[in-house]
């Protein structure tokens, strides 16, 4: 039988309607979790005080714009205090309107490359940046940014010359696992006493990473970076959106 051009038509824009419409940002966590995110509101978080509602919930997910009015620490914090848990969810960065002109090369033992001259090879790169900082330690932060080593490393012992090889070894990630810059990611974070091991999109970039004098237990935190003057960005910002957090805690 013949397809009339109407019907031809109307199958166009019903498969249009389908590929255009969002996926659902909320899905239940799996067996064992616990949401720290309903899709709504803040309930469960700390919103910066004089924020002025650049933290935001727009169409089920937390929506950053870098540009927290607050006079003090302008990070998203948990309510609760974690001590050891496996923590899931997934983020992306929207775009990346900044050209980082800083961007080491950096070394699977965690140094950073050197030209002939003996200084560090520096790469242009466009980026955002932001973080989950766990523990209540803004150096025990897992990093989301777009620099070519990849997202998840641990930037405040990676960069510590302080700490021991094996330790700025351990917090490098093993592989770029990020998705392009505007598609979600997936982050699997499980911290054991010290050691964190970070699963990124199915891929584990850290394992058993040692984060020596790391606290016990304290909150969590969604990291704010980047400011901008006079209409311009002066760092790497937090043009970021997270969805689907969920926790469950180890005995």
């Amino acid at each position: 039988m013949r397809t009339t051009r109407p019907a031809m038509l109307l199958t166009a824009v019903l498969l249009a309607l389908v590929l255009a419409a969002p996926a659902a940002a909320q899905t239940a966590p799996p067996a064992g979790f616990v949401s720290l995110f309903n899709g709504k509101d803040f309930a469960g978080w700390k919103v910066p005080e004089g924020d002025n509602g650049h933290w935001k919930v727009v169409d089920g997910v937390i929506d950053y714009d870098a540009q927290s009015e607050a006079p003090g620490d302008k990070n998203l914090w948990s309510a609760a205090e974690y001590g050891d848990f496996v923590l899931r969810l997934e983020w992306r960065i929207k775009e990346t309107p900044y050209i980082n002109p800083n961007v080491p090369i950096i070394r699977v033992d965690g140094t950073h490359k050197k030209g002939p001259d003996g200084k560090e090879i520096r790469l242009a790169v466009p980026d955002s940046d932001s973080g989950v900082y766990v523990r209540g330690s803004s150096r025990a932060q897992i990093n989301m940014w777009a620099w070519p080593i990849g997202s998840g490393e641990v930037y405040g012992y990676r960069m510590d010359a302080k700490m021991p090889p094996e330790v700025r070894a351990g917090v490098t990630p093993k592989a770029n696992a990020d998705r392009d810059i505007g598609q979600w990611n997936e982050f699997e974070i499980t911290m054991k006493g010290d050691r964190l091991t970070v699963v990124l999109n199915g891929v584990t970039v850290l394992d058993n990473a040692r984060l020596p004098e790391v606290p016990a237990r304290g909150p969590l935190a969604l990291q704010h970076h980047g400011q901008m003057k006079n209409g311009v960005w002066t760092g790497p910002p937090s043009l970021v959106q997270f969805r689907n957090i969920s926790i469950k805690e180890l005995k």
